[in-house]
């Protein structure tokens, strides 16, 4: 099974760049299931309704999120009626929505994704690590393509993550910092792993946003309004290439245009 997994998606121009490169790459990847992170689709800080059809409606399978997916106040709505946009599974109990799903497009293996965020220099929620091994024991034994989206800011807290789930999952990617790091490689117990899948945005800004509002904060520590950059954006992620008989990764390799 062939997995294509885009990193956290920056505004209009991000969802503009997904769409009109979507057709292309699967003429040329032939990917058979298609997941995004989706967190920053909507003015660069949340997700909205109409945007998240938007992007199902593009062709991809499944949204992932993390922190700023309840900016939106009606993102809760969305999350209990649609089961293929997902929120980070290790909020507390009450949360709207649900951090894991599985997923059957045609007659392919069903797909788990999981949803997870990081606690270092993050929200102080539940620990993912508790989390993910709760989720995966609740997961039908014949489900064995299971790809999960750690949402997390430090290195550290991803890297461990991908040695506790090595074996037990398909692939690990993270989320969220949209740097698109140098690391992708298939872990010991057959999990392809990528620290971070990097963002689907403009390039010439701030992780996607206009730079002088960041500059500025960082030289008098005032607060700013971040507003998506312009110009040339770029579409990167990872591509895996998954045993669905064993759900061990073959290979993952970097998509980055």
């Amino acid at each position: 099974m062939k997995i294509l997994f885009f990193g956290d998606i920056v505004g209009r121009p991000g969802r503009r760049k997904v769409k009109e490169h979507l057709p292309a790459l699967r003429e040329r990847l032939e990917p058979d299931f298609i997941i995004a992170n989706g967190e920053n689709a909507s003015g660069g800080l949340g997700l909205s309704p109409k945007n998240a059809r938007e992007l199902l409606n593009a062709g991809i399978d499944v949204l992932t999120s993390g922190n700023h997916i309840w900016k939106f106040k009606d993102v809760g709505s969305l999350l209990r009626s649609e089961a293929r946009v997902l929120r980070p599974a290790n909020y507390p109990p009450g949360a709207p929505g649900s951090g894991v799903g599985v997923y059957q497009v045609r007659d392919l293996p069903p797909v788990a994704v999981l949803n997870l965020q990081g606690r270092t220099f993050m929200p102080a929620i539940d620990c993912p690590f508790r989390a993910a091994d709760a989720l995966l024991d609740e997961l039908p034994e014949d489900v064995r393509v299971r790809v999960v989206d750690l949402h997390a800011e430090a290195t550290s807290e991803k890297i461990s993550m991908g040695w506790h789930l090595d074996g037990r999952v398909s692939a690990l990617v993270g989320t969220h910092t949209h740097v698109q790091t140098n690391d992708a490689r298939v872990l010991p117990g057959g999990t392809g792993y990528l620290t971070d899948l990097g963002m689907c945005g403009p390039r010439d800004g701030c992780l996607g946003m206009k730079p002088g509002p960041i500059v500025q904060k960082f030289l008098n520590g005032l607060p700013v309004r971040f507003e998506v950059a312009g110009g040339v954006c770029v579409l990167q992620g990872a591509f895996f290439d998954i045993d669905e008989s064993s759900g061990r990764a073959r290979s993952v390799r970097l998509i980055s245009e």
